[in-house]
């Protein structure tokens, strides 16, 4: 039965002819899943089968693997039913993808797209399952989301377009409160904005997405464009009237009343009011009606709202016997305070007194009506389609709301017994779920009152186990397991839960009792570390190690002993407070004396607010003066002559002392000595530059090569045999000599820098060297702008004196170009600028207007033919002189300035 495990050391003779073993046959699907089925394990079967799955087979060779494996092996056929599950997920949602592409695309070829269609689109997708994040469906969103955009962007425009009407009637109100002269100056402006606002709203209705709009919003803009435009025609007419009648003293008076008043002034007329104080006489009082006192009126008033209120309320609640009382009590007052009430107050009772009427009539068949709706309600609460039936609670609470409107109903009319049978009838039998419910409510009830009493037990029983354990976080980990297992053991009456609570209580106070106990000791003694901790912060110098024991001894504490959450946040904010004011104080004490001025940071920040001072008045010279000071106060000019002189005065002193003349072969090597020894005084700071080799073909290096080893063996560098370290020139005193590779230059760099900075004052220079230069650019800009603005003046007046100076047009126009300009304009007008004007444009690389590209696009064709010819970008200076010789006009000075703004900046 073990074959493996039976042989031994007795059997050596049956191995001289084993019986012959068993073949097993490979499985059929052992070559598809390369040997899965014939595994030995079922972990090599289950590797086996994740490299099968790797390969990415078909649906139908999954399946059939699945069902021949999950009879053998269900774990190695996990991942087979996982990777069929993905697929049959994948395809699914293909198919809601593809559903929900189609109506979104019949959304979009929509001629009128609604905004709720398309959010709600976004949303039931959603909802549905839909791959929104993957395409289709994510372009198609984006398309749907553009397009919603651009509707509400029509339709805010829309009430922009409102406003903007608005503000042009309110404009035109007032200017007809003003002299009509003012008005008169002020029309033309006017006019262009109504004509710009007819414009904008026009571009609004011809807009492609206007018809998605909602149904509100053009209305509104029809009615702000009529509006616009009456306020408009009768401000123009009555404008021109008044010019004729300031004209014509026979022209009639225009209707705006300023306007008629100034003009009646002018005429030596008086004015309308005038006129009208004049008209108005004292009218002799009619003969008025014996008035009533106000307390009758008042009183009569009174009585009949009592009354009608009365009606109005029974009428409303439908109680018919009820309400005709109140209609014979309002008819009575009436008869005796009826004279005494106004109009409105007698209409108002009218209406009541009809209403009360009709409810009268049909007060019965209504109630009628409501009984068999209720009846029918009833009946239906058993015969509800399957899956809709209502549960226990439910069910006892739309029973009694139908009881409940059954009484409302008899309260208003007659009761009517053959509905009543029915309903109760129905209600009764409906009854029976509830009762059922009912049933299981009591029996569930018990078995919860039977686990909290057995929980009860449980927590005593581990409280006299676990009480004297000192493990406090094991502890409140459990006394919060059993406060869980309480809240969710069930629902029971009040009555019981009132009974439970306290036993509960009892049961749960003695289990916490240690807890408590050690949560107080360890308050005690976490209180006494603050106190320790607010001692070493206010110590003078602040003692690392006994804060760093402290903290120590409080994480020590806290991990012993659990808190509340919010408690313990609190103690150890209260711990760590003192600290940290002490570390921030250290700090401060220590940033305190970082910024401490020196005497090159103070000079650094009066140059800078002079620079600052400087940007602030506009002037270029004073801003390069400016700058070139704060550069020398970087450099420390200041402070590195007043070094020299000290060092030249000490070495003065020092060489007083006689001493031999040498001879002149050593008087005259000594000079270039010194020499040499002053040149590295202060070495020019040389700028690195990147040399590549000559290691490509066809290159070739800017500088030699150093003086390297010689090309055969023996060769000196200097020529001279025998010297070993002549090519190498005179060594330096230092270690590494005066080498100027990669840190050769490193002294010299630092002496001419300086040394280090303040932050305060680097931060003060650099501000002010950016704004300086910002200022310098923004002047610059300025004076080109203005250059520009004197040449086209130039032209338009044909004065050859305004051409600004080849300084003022910048270094992109050469002397000769400037001549030619003057030349152009010494003569008058002459020849047509078309041609040159489009290569101008050509050459700047500038749109040009749509009437002329036509013209433009000829001449590119014609200048391919012409190879010989320089391009536009050489020769516009000549043709800028010849757009300068023809005539000026309003478009060819606007182009001929877009041109220029570019090709001065080259």
């Amino acid at each position: 039965m073990f074959p493996f495990f039976s042989r031994s050391k007795m059997s050596d003779a049956s191995e001289v002819n084993p019986a012959p073993a068993k073949t097993h046959e490979p499985h059929p699907l052992d070559a598809l899943t390369g040997g899965a089925f014939s595994a030995a394990t079922s972990g090599e079967r289950a590797s086996r089968i994740r490299e099968w799955l790797a390969t990415q087979p078909a649906p139908e060779q999954l399946q059939e693997v699945f069902k021949e494996l999950s009879g053998r092996d269900k774990g190695a056929a996990r991942a087979v039913r996982e990777r069929l599950d993905e697929l049959r997920r994948a395809k699914g949602q293909e198919v809601i993808a593809a559903e929900w592409a189609e109506k979104a695309q019949a959304l979009l070829a929509a001629p009128k797209l609604n905004i709720a269609d398309a959010l709600a689109w976004q949303r039931d997708a959603a909802k549905a399952g839909a791959p929104l994040s993957r395409e289709p469906l994510s372009v198609l969103k984006v398309q749907l989301s553009d397009r919603v955009k651009v509707i509400e962007d029509l339709q805010h425009r829309v009430q922009v377009q409102r406003e903007a009407a608005v503000l042009l009637a309110q404009r035109i109100e007032v200017l007809s409160t003003k002299p009509w002269r003012d008005a008169q100056g002020a029309v033309d402006l006017l006019r262009a904005d109504v004509a710009r606002w007819q414009e904008q709203a026009q571009e609004l209705v011809g807009d492609a997405s206007w018809v998605s709009v909602e149904a509100r919003f053009p209305p509104l803009l029809d009615a702000s464009r009529t509006q616009l435009l009456v306020v408009w025609d009768a401000f123009q007419a009555a404008l021109a009237q008044a010019a004729a009648a300031a004209e014509d003293a026979n022209a009639p008076l225009p209707p705006v009343p300023v306007w008629a008043d100034e003009l009646r002034a002018a005429r030596g007329l008086p004015t309308e009011a005038a006129l009208a104080a004049a008209a108005a006489a004292p009218k002799a009082p009619r003969a008025a009606k014996p008035k009533v006192a106000p307390e009758v009126v008042e009183k009569a008033v009174q009585s009949v709202r009592e009354a009608l209120a009365v009606l109005e309320k029974e009428t409303a609640e439908g109680h018919g016997k009820a309400s005709s009382g109140a209609a014979a009590a309002l008819r009575a007052v009436l008869k005796v305070h009826g004279r005494h009430i106004d109009n409105a107050l007698e209409q108002q009772v009218h209406t009541a007194l009809v209403a009360a009427g009709e409810l009268q009539g049909w007060q019965r068949w209504s109630a009628d009506q409501v009984r068999e709706e209720l009846v029918a309600k009833a009946e239906a609460l058993l015969n509800r389609p399957e899956g809709q039936a209502l549960g226990g609670r439910k069910m006892q609470e739309t029973l009694r709301a139908l009881r409940d409107q059954w009484k409302q109903a008899d309260q208003g009319g007659a009761p009517n017994h053959a509905l009543w049978k029915k309903f109760d009838e129905a209600c009764n039998a409906a009854h029976k779920v509830v009762e059922v419910w009912l049933d299981k409510i009591r029996t569930e009830a018990a078995e919860h009152k039977a686990q909290r009493l057995a929980l009860i037990e449980e927590v005593k029983a581990w409280a006299q186990e676990h009480g004297a354990s000192g493990d406090w976080k094991a502890i409140n980990r459990a006394l919060h397991q059993f406060g869980d297992r309480w809240r969710e053991g069930g629902h029971v009456g009040e009555k019981i839960f009132a009974e439970l609570q306290p036993l509960w209580k009892q049961a749960i106070a003695a289990a916490a009792a240690p807890l408590e106990a050690a949560q107080k000791e360890s308050l005690a003694r976490r209180h006494a570390m603050i106190e320790e901790a607010t001692a070493l912060g206010a110590a003078a110098a602040l003692r690392i190690d006994a804060v760093k024991a402290l903290q120590q001894r409080w994480q020590a504490e806290a991990q012993s002993v659990p808190l509340d959450r919010k408690h313990e946040q609190k103690l150890w904010d209260a711990f760590r407070k003192p600290i940290d004011e002490a570390f921030h104080r250290k700090s401060a004490d220590r940033e305190r004396a970082d910024t401490e001025l020196s005497v090159r940071d103070r000079a650094v920040l009066d140059a800078s607010k002079a620079l600052e001072a400087a940007n602030a008045t506009g002037d270029a010279q004073q801003i390069r003066a400016a700058m070139q000071a704060l550069e020398a106060a970087l450099r420390g000019q200041a402070q590195a002559q007043e070094a020299a002189a000290a060092a030249a005065a000490t070495s003065s002193g020092a060489s007083a002392a006689p001493a031999e003349p040498a001879a002149e072969g050593a008087a005259e090597s000594a000079e270039p000595s010194q020499a040499a020894a002053a040149a590295p005084a202060k070495p020019a700071v040389r700028p690195v530059v990147a040399v590549r080799g000559d290691d490509r073909p066809g290159m070739k290096k800017d500088a030699p090569a150093p003086a390297g080893r010689g090309a055969r063996p023996g060769d000196r560098r200097d020529g001279r045999p025998g010297d070993r370290d002549a090519g190498r020139g005179a060594r330096a005193e230092g270690r590494f000599g005066d080498r100027g590779g990669r840190f050769g230059d490193r002294g010299a760099a630092q002496e001419d820098r300086g040394p280090r900075l303040g932050d305060a004052a680097f931060r003060a220079q650099r501000e002010a060297m950016e704004h300086a230069q910002l200022a310098l650019k923004k002047l610059a800009a300025q004076a080109h702008g203005e250059a520009l603005t004197q040449l086209l003046t130039a032209w338009e007046k044909r004065d050859a004196a305004l051409v600004p100076a080849a300084a003022d047009l910048g270094g992109a126009v050469a002397a000769p170009a400037r001549s030619a300009w003057v030349q152009a304009l010494s003569s008058g007008p002459q020849g047509d600028a078309a041609e040159a004007l489009l290569r101008l444009e050509m050459a700047a690389e500038v749109p040009t207007p749509a009437e002329h590209i036509a013209a433009r696009r000829m001449l590119q064709l014609q200048l391919l033919t012409r190879r010989n010819d320089p391009a536009p970008a050489q020769t516009w200076g000549q043709d800028v002189a010849r757009v300068l010789a023809s005539a000026s006009d309003a478009g060819s000075a606007r182009r001929l300035q877009n041109v220029l703004k570019a090709l001065l900046r080259k």
